[in-house]
């Protein structure tokens, strides 16, 4: 690579890892990233640096969670001690300021930067690390681009299949063999145009662009999965919160109550998984007994969600395209495994994704089988991509950082434990500058969704 992209020695050559996804939305969106990247990398060399995006560069599922492409990466660019900038498809570089940012750093030593996150207390959604002091350890903010400049050959020797933000950190820091991350004031997640965003070499563009129309409430149909022990306690939140922004809703239950109402679809229920009750509820979308729409919303009585931010993001999506959307987990990432949308956070399917996988021979393996992790198997077995949104939320905000949740306009959170749900819905999805329709949100919520 020329040299000319590392001014002076201290900056290596650098190698951008847009995490792409194959949905064609955000397929279009990287392009313009690596547009971008590459004309701003002109005026600095005559041979452009690697722009890679991350869901063409191999076959594997798991390349998303980032740890299982390192092998692939380092025998590309292991040689080089390249510095591995990962961005994600919102996140603007000034690539100069980058430059200079990364001056301050011996690439002869290992590094991992970024802008640190930590958990104000120890939470499920990281398996309760460090229990006993949950902000000692920092962990990075996707969002503002990270940087790896180490011996990344180091994961050849491993399995390399943790997904979440803390445990690629915790994969790199290696029990205190690797280095922790350390935080480069310079990355940053302020708006684009923020004056606060001055001394920024990255900052963040709208997560999810309106891309025209709100998608119509017609065009969605909801699906809440409840049961009868919770008709009194959770489903008064649903019809306190957002229920009212539905148009086509239906509760499902293991027992009729007219007085909500309930739909028995004649699946016991199970204390946990619910796979026979969600596979009845995509066999009745399908059918005549419910109005034909474009896009089904799956959710849980304990789902807190805003509709009318949800019809704005699906504008970005073709639903003739087989779409399943929501936030992504993934099992076994590093060993054939798959991805999957959590159940908690709403899982959303396009009309053409329904009819893909009641086509096929996917089912439940038995009835409180893991709904969410068995359409994840099916999706992976028929090719169909799981496209992520952070977004959708599969635990409660006390969860998340606090830094994190500061740059989003959520769209779900999820479990009503040791909450008041109904607060947490006013304060966190309900958008309360704008009428009943959702083409009255206002600018700043337009923006960020």
């Amino acid at each position: 690579m020329d040299s000319a992209l590392r001014p002076p020695a201290l900056v290596g050559p650098i190698v951008f890892v847009i995490q792409s996804q194959s949905n064609s939305f955000h397929v279009s969106r990287a392009e313009r990233q690596r547009a971008d990247l590459l004309q701003q990398t002109q005026s600095l060399t005559q041979t452009p640096p690697p722009i890679l995006l991350l869901h063409s560069l191999t076959d594997n599922e798991g390349d998303w969670s980032i740890l299982p492409v390192l092998p692939y990466l380092s025998l590309l660019f292991g040689k080089n001690s390249s510095w591995l900038v990962f961005l994600e498809e919102e996140t603007n570089v000034k690539v100069t300021k980058l430059l200079q940012a990364l001056r301050k750093f011996d690439r002869r030593k290992e590094w991992f930067l970024g802008k640190p996150l930590h958990d104000e207390e120890s939470t499920i959604i990281h398996h309760y690390a460090f229990a006993e002091n949950p902000s000692i350890f920092k962990y990075p903010d996707f969002s503002a681009g990270h940087r790896l400049q180490l011996p990344i050959s180091a994961c050849l020797k491993k399995k390399c299949y943790l997904p979440m933000l803390l445990q690629v950190a915790l994969y790199i820091w290696e029990n205190g063999q690797g280095p922790r991350l350390t935080a480069v004031p310079e990355l940053c997640t302020e708006p684009e145009h923020s004056p606060t965003a001055q001394h920024c070499a990255t900052t963040l563009s709208s997560p999810a662009p309106l891309c025209g129309e709100p998608v119509k409430k017609e065009d969605i149909f909801v699906a809440v999965k409840t049961c009868k022990k919770f008709h009194t306690e959770r489903v008064p939140v649903v019809k306190k919160t957002w229920e009212r922004e539905a148009f086509l809703l239906e509760y499902y239950s293991d027992h009729t109550d007219p007085s909500i109402p309930t739909i028995d679809l004649g699946v016991p229920n199970t204390e946990r998984g619910h796979c026979g009750k969600t596979f009845a509820i995509l066999e009745r979308y399908v059918s005549d007994a419910v109005p034909k729409t474009r896009w089904l919303l799956v959710v849980d009585d304990d789902t807190l969600i805003s509709l009318p931010r949800l019809q704005m993001l699906l504008s970005c999506y073709d639903p003739s395209e087989p779409v399943c959307l929501g936030e992504r987990y993934g099992y076994g990432l590093g060993q054939g495994g798959y991805s999957y949308i959590t159940g908690g956070g709403g899982m959303v399917f396009s009309r053409a994704a329904v009819v893909r996988l009641l086509a096929s021979d996917c089912k439940c393996y038995r009835d409180d089988a893991p709904d969410d992790m068995v359409l994840g198997m099916c999706l992976n077995a028929l090719g169909l991509p799981v496209t992520h949104s952070s977004l959708f939320h599969q635990a409660r905000p006390e969860d998340y950082s606090r830094d994190f949740l500061a740059h989003q306009v959520p769209i779900s959170f999820h479990k009503h434990w040791n909450i008041d749900p109904v607060a947490v819905f006013n304060r966190w999805l309900k958008d309360k500058s704008r009428s009943t329709s959702p083409r009255g949100l206002n600018k700043s919520t337009k923006e960020e969704l």
